[in-house]
Formats: C-alpha cells, structure tokens, sequence
C-alpha cells in the first residue's frame, strides 16, 4: 500500500509540476516597421520615369503589410493619382539580431485601379531590407533607419500612351534623411 500511495504521490507531482510552464523563454527580438516610407525609382523612360511615391503601412516580422496610405508625387498616364486610384499590397519578412540589427526582405505591388498597369517593387527577387531596432527579447521594437534597395518592374495597361514596360532600381526610405540613392546597394544593376 506505501509503494501505491508514493507511486500515487509522484504521478501526482509530475502532473502539477507540468503545469503552468511554456517552455524555455523566447529569445526572439520581435520588430514593427511603420510609418511613412519614401520610394525613388531610378531607369525608364516617358511616364514610366515618373513613379516615385509615398507609402504608409505596418508589419511586425513577417506577412503582409498592413497599407495605410499610398500616393504617387508625379500625375502621369501609367497610374492616376487620388484617392482610391490604386490597390496597393507587399509582404516583408526580417530578423533583428542580438545587436538590434534588422535585416530582410520585402516586396510591393501596386496595381492602377483604372487601367490595369502594374508596379513591382522587389522582382524578380525580394528587394534587401536592412534598419536598426529598439527592441528586446520581451518587448516588441520600432524599427528605425529603414532602407529597402532592389529592383522593380513596370507592366503597363492596355491601350495606355506613352506608358512603356519598364524596369530598373530603386531605394525606399523610412524617413528620406535616412538614405540616399547613391548607396551602393541601389545602383546595383538589373542582372
């Protein structure tokens, strides 16, 4: 009976001592990347020389971007400008290292609500997404002196004038302080 009650006993302490534990403690650095970021595209000709824009949006990590905002500097035939005239969408995945340093990748479409043209920033690889973060193993940081270097596509809509297929580089900026064009990554050349 003493060895059923302490078999009992020890089943029973197995049982609690299980409970209430998740594991070993994360030792990830969880990273938001947000706000306005300001995209310059260099190589193209006639309207498709004139896409440089600005987007708004967030994403934690890894997945789609949530954009809040987008908008072109330039009025031109490839893509309309206001409120609506485009469907915007990415995705972007990175890391942030024991340093705080953040590094990945991240792609954006932006499709003409009117005439069907179609931006790709990130082909036919992702484009290169390096920044730093304040964020620690148990908080989620704000990424900051985001840059996003590579290169982008343009398939023009039917019927459309002057708007040509395209390609060549580009830089975004999370804040336009932060980079330049002449950073060696963004005069890479399309292979």
């Amino acid at each position: 009976m003493k060895k059923l009650a302490l078999v009992a006993l020890l089943v029973l302490e197995l049982a609690v001592s299980g409970c209430g534990t998740s594991g070993a403690p994360s030792t990830t650095t969880n990273t938001q990347a947000a706000g306005n970021w300001e995209a310059q595209l260099t190589g193209g000709t006639d309207q498709a020389s004139l896409l440089n824009f600005v987007t708004t949006f967030t994403v934690t990590n890894n997945g789609p971007l949530d954009v809040t905002g987008f908008g072109f500097f330039n009025a031109g035939s490839c893509f309309a400008t206001g409120t609506n005239a485009e469907t915007v969408s990415g995705n972007a995945s990175f890391t942030t290292s024991s340093t705080n340093t953040v590094t990945g990748t991240l792609t954006l479409t932006v499709t003409s609500a009117t005439n069907g043209s179609v931006l790709t920033l990130g082909t036919p690889t992702a484009a290169t997404l390096t920044g730093t973060s304040n964020g620690t193993t148990t908080t989620t940081g704000t990424l900051s002196n985001g840059v996003v270097v590579g290169q982008w596509s343009l398939s023009p809509g039917t019927g459309i004038t002057g708007c040509n297929a395209a390609s060549g580089n580009f830089i975004m900026c999370q804040a336009t302080a932060t980079c330049t064009p002449t950073t060696a990554a963004a005069i890479k050349k399309p292979e």
